[in-house]
């Protein structure tokens, strides 16, 4: 029984992941996204379309809400522009 436990804890937080790059997908108004969990170090990558757009204290001053609403486990969550 553990293991289905486990798959649904594992499903639910991929879940927890995509939604929160659903979020900051939308606020930064980006048409494409993509992420990248580093599990060794614990890090979240997460690429958005049109970041390169926005100067680091707009960046900081739009996802920062979002970041602590949602408070995901990682040791650290680096946002990147959308690599083509």
């Amino acid at each position: 029984m553990s293991d289905k436990n486990d798959i649904d804890e594992i499903q639910a937080w991929q879940e927890d992941v995509e939604y929160l790059v659903k979020i900051l997908q939308e606020s930064f108004e980006s048409t494409d996204s993509s992420y990248y969990v580093d599990e060794m170090n614990n890090f979240l990558y997460v690429e958005l379309e049109g970041l390169s757009d926005y100067d680091e204290e707009e960046i900081v001053e739009i996802a920062g809400p979002v970041l602590e609403e949602l408070d995901m486990d990682f040791e650290d969550i680096i946002l990147l522009p959308l690599s083509e």
